[in-house]
């Protein structure tokens, strides 16, 4: 038995170590000065906008995955976020005081970084083919994390109501789910593209992991990250360890196939998303805490995913 924990232990060290490595290569390019915050700046808005779009698109076009056969890993992340989005949004109502904060503690509950750490993750365990669900996953709740994201900081920030409306729109401008839409329609048509194209794609996407890895190490604050256990400490916490725990339910629930239930746990063990933090800053939210909640989920997830990684594979769950 022991030799059997050892080998699932191997195996959660194999998914999050590699991650943790540019983590902390990141951090020490910051702190070393080779890198400063207008690398990162520049760097985010080049994955951003190009290498991770790449990622999704190249992985759910090239992949051998059915769509239809996602249903219910997809159903099941649905249901993982929606309970923790409402059960989040009660506690925050009963007892959070200042309303602004309400928003933050919200997001840092049920939104994930599954475009990041997510598929970092799923790569790391599952290779092309945990790429390639995971990215189908990924479509899917970023449109469904967004518009969470848009009815709880509507909510909080009574002053914002008005710009309902133009957050939907600029979600739906959002460059990943561009990207996966352009993949769908193009396997469903039938459509091939040029291999010199696809070659050239392909080499803009291997970047994308790497470099947000990078870049999420680099702007770490340590020193900060637990002077303080208010709200953000309670988000992360409940982050960590409720967010999977409803994932392994709704997993065995649907009886999902091992993979498929490894790419949910995998999503729902991530910290919180680096975007929760872009869309409180830009409707006026406490976004010094909102940062707060993904540097502290960041550090506690990558402990938090290995314990977790290690019993699932121990009783063979995935």
């Amino acid at each position: 038995m022991l030799q059997e924990f050892l080998h699932a232990f191997n195996f959660a060290v194999s998914v999050t170590v590699p991650s943790i490595y540019l983590l902390m290569f990141g951090y020490f390019l910051r702190y070393s000065g080779q890198i400063d915050n207008n690398f990162c700046h520049q760097a985010s808005k080049l994955m951003f906008n190009w290498a991770l779009p790449a990622l999704l698109f190249f992985s759910i076009l090239e992949s051998k995955v059915s769509f239809s056969g996602q249903i219910k890993l997809i159903s099941s992340g649905a249901i993982v976020a929606t309970v923790l989005f409402i059960s989040s949004e009660i506690i925050a109502t009963v007892f959070i005081k200042e309303k602004i904060n309400r928003g933050v503690f919200v997001q840092g509950v049920y939104r994930g970084n599954t475009a990041i750490i997510g598929l970092a993750f799923c790569a790391n365990a599952y290779g092309n083919d945990g790429v390639a669900i995971g990215a189908i996953f990924t479509g899917s709740m970023t449109f469904l994390y967004n518009i969470m994201a848009v009815i709880t900081l509507t909510r909080s920030l009574e002053n914002q109501q008005n710009n309902f409306a133009t957050m939907l729109f600029n979600m739906l401008k959002n460059p990943l789910i561009i990207a996966i839409i352009a993949a769908i329609f193009l396997r469903i048509t039938g459509i091939t593209l040029p291999k010199t194209f696809s070659q050239s794609g392909n080499y803009l996407a291997n970047i994308s992991l790497p470099l947000a890895l990078i870049c999420i190490g680099a702007s770490f604050d340590l020193k900060a990250i637990f002077l303080k256990r208010d709200f953000a400490f309670w988000a992360s916490i409940l982050r960590v360890t409720v967010s999977p725990g409803l994932a392994i339910i709704l997993g065995l629930l649907f009886k999902l196939e091992t993979k498929e239930f490894g790419v949910l746990f995998l999503m729902s063990t991530t910290p919180v998303a680096a975007a929760a933090f872009v869309m409180v800053k830009a409707m006026g939210g406490n976004y010094r805490a909102m940062a707060n909640v993904i540097a502290l989920t960041t550090v506690l997830s990558m402990f938090t995913a290995s314990i977790w990684i290690s019993l699932l594979r121990f009783y063979q769950l995935m």
